[in-house]
């Protein structure tokens, strides 16, 4: 849609299908190619660690390799924001898909056929950083280009893709395809998927936000090394930053505790079979994937914090509390079970809207900084989540782990009501509510 300047405001109705869900239509490739390479990226994330059993390494060896990738995906998470407000957000992305499929290469040709355990902690590690060079400065591309009034919306669409990629037909695609061709080969599989959402991605997609630095490279005193100290300095300028941070960890925080612990308890307490407690993750995960672009639209109308706040904060604390004590109310019947959780995946999405808040906390030329601190807190709650289970379980017990972990996400929501207003925010009390129907275009979509 082209918008010449200073034209009347169009409705919401007026507008192509593709911006009436909330999807910009300059960005809808770049929607395309986060899922597509997102489903490569997701094939192994299911039978890497058998695999990696299969082939020599110890149970220890093989979950210490995933380890160590997750902290590089962390690492990869916070460079995203801070790189992509030095060299624009596409080009984040083309180097995030450059080093994912280089040593991916590395790890498949070398590491593999030597069997040096080294060199696969070595090339698979540093992959992690990748796939989130390339999903996380999408995810900015996509605040910088959104309507204000959609921006909800737009991350909602993108959280969709990101999920439903990686693991959910990531992994369906890995369980066709590993009957078939056998596990190595299927590695390739997931490289040439994730080759086809690169090139989707760094090509196809033009909007000219992304193309550029956010920040004045020519500035005096400007230097690579200072705009990374800036990356994480931000916390300091903008203390809210860091609140909302951690907000966003306390979202998934105890959704990877969870699975440390509950594959046990629903096949020796609640007495459900492992492939039905398998089948009921996964129905969940693809119920909480379908939620992800409904929350966008109605943080929209209704308000990010406040969607934030009740149906993330307060809508997950009571879906930890019914994952654990309902079904200890109805030993063995899978239905009350699956209704359980499918609840608890339902407001997980409830914390979407905050992709769409946390940079409206700051100026245009910390955005970047900002969006890379949001996903630093999104890779460290897959940490925290399983490292908090080990902590407090062997004081406490299951019952207590689930009463922190619904003490986390109340606090998470008083957090975010008492510190987490923005004039941006659809709902918000400091804007007083008003939000225009559509706000014109960013100049980079107007045209004469």
């Amino acid at each position: 849609m082209s918008t010449a300047p200073g034209a009347p405001t169009m409705s919401r109705d007026a507008l192509p299908w593709v911006e009436r869900i909330g999807i910009p239509r300059p960005l809808m490739w770049g929607y395309v190619a986060v899922l597509i390479f997102m489903i490569g990226d997701g094939v192994e994330s299911n039978y890497l660690e058998p695999y990696l059993r299969d082939t020599g390494f110890s149970s220890s060896g093989a979950g210490l390799v995933i380890s160590v990738y997750g902290a590089f995906v962390a690492l990869g998470s916070w460079l995203s924001g801070a790189l992509s407000n030095v060299w624009g957000p596409r080009r984040v992305m083309r180097i995030g898909a450059v080093l994912w499929m280089l040593f991916e290469v590395l790890f498949l040709v070398v590491a593999l056929p030597s069997e040096n355990q080294l060199l696969v902690y070595v090339f698979y590690g540093l992959r992690g950083i990748a796939y989130p060079l390339f999903a996380y400065a999408f995810l900015l591309w996509i605040q910088l280009t959104a309507r204000r009034e959609l921006r909800g919306s737009a991350a909602g669409w993108f959280w969709f893709a990101y999920s439903a990629g990686l693991p959910t037909i990531g992994s369906a695609i890995a369980a066709v395809s590993i009957p078939l061709v056998g596990a190595y080969a299927t590695f390739w599989l997931s490289l040439g998927l994730v080759a086809v959402g690169a090139a989707i991605g760094s090509f196809a997609v033009k909007e000219a936000r992304g193309t550029r630095p956010m920040v004045d490279t020519t500035a005096p005193g400007f230097s690579f090394r200072s705009e990374l100290l800036r990356g994480v300095s931000v916390l300091k300028r903008h203390p809210r930053i860091g609140i909302a941070a951690v907000v966003r960890m306390i979202n998934t925080t105890p959704y990877f505790g969870f699975f440390v612990f509950l594959p046990s308890f629903f096949t020796d307490d609640i007495g459900i079979s492992e492939s039905k407690y398998l089948a009921l993750v996964t129905f969940m995960g693809v119920i909480g994937i379908l939620a992800d672009p409904f929350f966008g639209r109605i943080s929209d109308r209704l308000g990010w914090r406040s969607t934030i706040a009740w149906a993330g904060g307060v809508g997950c604390a009571l879906g930890v509390a019914l994952v654990y004590w309902v079904p200890q109310l109805a030993p063995g019947n899978y239905a009350v079970a699956l209704l359980a959780t499918v609840v608890y995946g339902v407001m997980l999405a409830g914390y979407i809207p905050l992709s769409a808040l946390l940079p409206s906390l700051v100026p245009e030329e910390d955005k970047g900084n900002a969006m890379g601190i949001y996903s630093l807190a999104a890779g460290l709650s897959t940490f925290v989540g399983p490292l908090t289970y080990s902590l407090v379980d062997p004081l406490v017990g299951h019952t207590g782990v689930v009463v922190v972990y619904i003490g986390m996400y109340l606090a998470g929501a008083l957090l975010t009501w008492r510190c987490l207003d923005v004039p941006e925010d659809p709902g918000s009390r400091r804007a007083g509510g008003a939000v225009p129907a559509v706000s014109p275009a960013p100049k980079d979509l107007q045209s004469s």
